[in-house]
């Protein structure tokens, strides 16, 4: 896997939050011009996008911020049963010392944290503009 994308509205906010998770800016691009639209179908586009690099430097996530068209939908809070793509799930060192780092950009936990037969302590958390992703961690290896 190359990426994973997710469009925001608040760019800046957004890279800020990834990278307190632990994710490292690659670099930010404009997007823009026929051949992008020949790519996703959306003509006259432009976007400014930012590439976050994951810390064992094997995945990465696109977040784009559309400046045109017009936003078509917001799933951002959709349901965890919902169709379609929803979360990304991470793997962190220290759930609770990840929890309290993010909550301070907003992120609040969707119920609870919970232990997974004490393999993983996990939970879903929602971050900048409502985005749902998942923090895990392997019980037994603290980093």
């Amino acid at each position: 896997m190359h990426n994973v994308g997710i469009v925001v509205e608040d760019l800046d906010a957004a890279i800020s939050f990834f990278t307190e998770l632990g994710l490292a800016l690659e670099g930010r691009m404009r997007i823009e011009g026929e051949w992008s639209g020949r790519v996703t179908g959306v003509r006259d586009q432009r976007v400014e996008a930012a590439m976050m690099r994951t810390p064992d430097g094997h995945s990465r996530l696109e977040l784009s911020r559309f400046e045109a068209p017009a936003i078509a939908s917001d799933h951002r809070t959709a349901p965890v049963n919902s169709l379609g793509y929803l979360r990304v799930m991470f793997t962190v060192g220290d759930i609770d010392d990840t929890l309290a780092r993010l909550s301070k950009l907003g992120a609040t936990v969707v119920d609870e944290v919970v232990d997974y037969e004490g393999i993983y302590r996990l939970c879903y958390i929602r971050g900048p503009e409502g985005i749902l992703i998942g923090i895990a961690e392997e019980l037994g290896r603290k980093s």
